[in-house]
């Protein structure tokens, strides 16, 4: 094996790492706040992607439309989304991330990550940022807008922020 081909094998298991440790650290700060995985999973979409319609938030997660307005419905009522009628067609609403709402109540359980992030980054001259910033970039723009959405036998059983559907 190559000193790159190792390399490049590294690059794959630490992103690999870095992926599963981000999800298992905010699937712990959801349940710290009452929130269940749908509604992890939806404000990520949302702060990642913008705000979108009810049907694509469905689309990029499985839940049927029936479990979306439940999900939306509790983020709203938490104070961590917002529905608007979207300007140019009155029937479709578009949902976002109540960014204040966030802030005060997310906010400060990545508030230690931030600081280590900027720690990190910090300690990089301006040419590694440029080729760390390129290679994310890159990967980002190397894969499908949309992923399939998961398949789910039952989105019904979700009861975070107090659900009752």
């Amino acid at each position: 094996m190559t000193t790159s081909e190792a390399l490049r094998g590294e690059i794959r298991s630490s992103v690999v790492r870095f992926i599963a440790d981000a999800v298992l650290f905010n699937h712990a700060v959801a349940q710290r706040e009452g929130l269940g995985p749908s509604d992890a999973q939806f404000l990520t979409l949302l702060r990642a992607h913008g705000p979108m319609t009810a049907g694509e938030l469905s689309a990029r997660t499985g839940l049927t439309s029936g479990s979306t307005t439940g999900v939306l419905d509790r983020l709203e009522h938490a104070g961590l989304a917002v529905r608007r009628r979207d300007p140019e067609d009155r029937r479709r609403v578009i949902v976002s991330a109540d960014e204040a709402g966030l802030a005060a109540r997310l906010g400060p359980h990545y508030a230690e990550q931030a600081e280590r992030l900027d720690q990190v980054l910090a300690r990089r001259s301006h040419d590694d940022l440029r080729v760390v910033a390129a290679f994310l970039a890159d990967v980002l723009a190397d894969r499908p807008e949309a992923s399939p959405a998961p398949t789910r036998p039952d989105d019904e059983g979700d009861t975070s922020i107090g659900n009752s559907t």
